[in-house]
């Protein structure tokens, strides 16, 4: 994937999706080049690494796509379905900086994959298959507009933490 500016007139869906895919990119530019010990960096007082923004990541796009919008277990989408999220609410964050760093980006590019082949000329008004805890049903327009803002959070996040590691700033 390359990042590119979104269109400027584009139809309702496909802004959405080029703004997405435009934060997806933003977040694997922060990361790119990165080793192990890198990606597991902090900035005190934060414990945010960009490897857990890669691996969270992948887990929010699975999580609100496959899980939520296409009602697939959480038990059959791995490295989620064996995780030991009893132990470790934060799993995927504090996991992360073990995780081989190729294999993280892979890991985040292939969840975005599969969002968008998911979410490619389905209706932005089709709701959840499977609802909230509290019965909240979403349609896939507030999806896209959540994993945007979510995403473009965490590269700000990924911004500031990358330029305390070798001084790499902008986009």
């Amino acid at each position: 994937m390359t990042r590119t500016d979104p269109q400027p007139a584009p139809d309702e869906h496909t802004a959405l999706d080029q703004f997405l895919d435009y934060q997806r990119e933003t977040l694997l530019l922060k990361a790119e080049g990165l080793d192990r010990a890198a990606l597991g960096v902090a900035v005190a007082p934060s414990a945010l690494t960009p490897a857990g923004l890669l691996k969270h990541l992948a887990y929010v796009e699975d999580r609100w796509i496959q899980s939520r919008f296409l009602g697939r277990s959480d038990a059959e989408l791995e490295p989620w379905g064996s995780a030991p999220w009893h132990e470790d609410r934060d799993w995927e964050f504090t996991s992360a900086a073990a995780d081989d760093p190729d294999e993280l980006r892979a890991l985040y590019r292939a969840a975005c994959e599969r969002s968008r082949l998911a979410t490619a000329g389905r209706g932005l008004d089709e709701l959840v298959v499977t609802p909230g805890r509290n019965g909240e049903v979403w349609n896939l327009r507030w999806i896209l507009l959540h994993l945007i803002e979510e995403t473009a959070r965490h590269c700000g996040h990924a911004d500031l933490i990358r330029e305390a590691i070798d001084g790499t700033v902008g986009e």
